[in-house]
């Protein structure tokens, strides 16, 4: 280990709430009830928590973190992030064939808003100074997130289409040859040659998120 190098904090297991047929959350952690807003403080100081229905074991997550949302939308003078245009678009999304892309444009966007946070306060900070500045600083980010996911998701249909083309090419040679044996070499050269395509797009997705920080 390098001398000035710090070890790394292990990052906590996720903690294990159970969820009854009450409605009542268990958290399995501290031995005790908690309620929608504990779970809000826990994703606030950066805890991950799982839900699970306690009779089933059924993975309850999703469902309890959109009623966490709805709850903090619906608090009477408390603050909302989800704007009237934008729900009626995301419901609009359900029943269209891009709504596949949705949830992955989505987290792509706060992942790269969650790491421009303090420039975000600094333009915030001068918006009521200089409002058409920091309008163009925020049109600018919305562009660069949507030039950087549509790049991405190129570079993800390129491998999907290749790795159609070498499993096409694959079974038709399957299909002639005689034996199964005949085949393992040229599987395992697309096999790795697949691998370093990935490998390769991986490193080109994460220098674009690099490019911006």
């Amino acid at each position: 280990m390098l001398p000035n190098a710090e070890p790394q904090t292990p990052k906590k297991e996720s903690v294990v709430i159970k969820k009854y047929a009450n409605r009542r959350l268990y958290n399995t952690e501290t031995s005790t009830y908690v309620t929608l807003e504990d779970l809000a403080k826990m994703v606030r100081s950066d805890r991950d928590f799982v839900v699970y229905d306690a009779k089933n074991g059924d993975d309850l997550t999703h469902q309890v973190l959109t009623q966490i949302i709805v709850e903090q939308e619906s608090r009477e003078g408390g603050q909302t992030l989800l704007p009237i245009p934008f729900l009626r678009q995301l419901i609009r999304f359900y029943d269209d064939s891009i709504a596949r892309m949705v949830p992955s444009y989505l987290q792509f966007s706060m992942e790269n808003f969650a790491k421009e946070q303090a420039r975000f306060r600094e333009q915030f900070a001068t918006a009521f100074t200089n409002p058409s500045a920091a309008f163009e600083f925020y049109q600018k980010q919305a562009q660069q997130n949507m030039a950087m996911f549509e790049q991405a998701m190129q570079m993800w249909g390129a491998f999907g289409a290749a790795a159609g083309g070498k499993k096409l090419a694959g079974d038709s040679d399957a299909a002639k040859a005689s034996s199964p044996e005949a085949d393992k070499g040229p599987l395992k050269d697309e096999l790795g040659e697949l691998k370093a395509q990935l490998t390769a797009m991986q490193q080109k997705i994460e220098k674009l998120t690099q490019t911006k920080s």
